[in-house]
This record gives structure tokens, sequence and C-alpha cells, in this order.
């Protein structure tokens, strides 16, 4: 799982480069810009789901 977790944090990371290099080119595809964003958002997601797998439940 920590192998899964590593892969989609390098994804959500190069997403963001990608997203971050489109927008400074003028024009830009806002209709491609919207779908890395909604798929950097899902890899976030999964991102949470593992790490919260991995990490213990701590009752305090």
């Amino acid at each position: 799982m920590r192998v899964k977790l590593e892969e989609l944090r390098s994804e959500h990371r190069d997403l963001d480069d990608v997203i971050q290099r489109l927008t400074e080119t003028s024009p830009f595809n806002q209709l491609q810009i919207q779908r890395l964003k909604k798929r950097k958002l899902a890899l976030k997601d999964q991102i949470i789901k593992l790490e919260s797998k991995l990490l213990p439940d701590i009752i305090a």
C-alpha cells in the first residue's frame, strides 16, 4: 500500500506541474485544466484514504 501511496503522490505532484505550465501559456484550454484539476482532486481523495488506512486510529 505504501508503494501505491507514493505513486499517487507522484502523480498528484506531476499534475500540479502540468497545470502550472498550462496556465502560464496563453491562450490556455480551460476545459483541459478543469479536467486535470478534477483528476488531481480525485488523487488527493485516494491519498487521504490510503493514509488513513496506514495510520492507526489513536483515541485520545
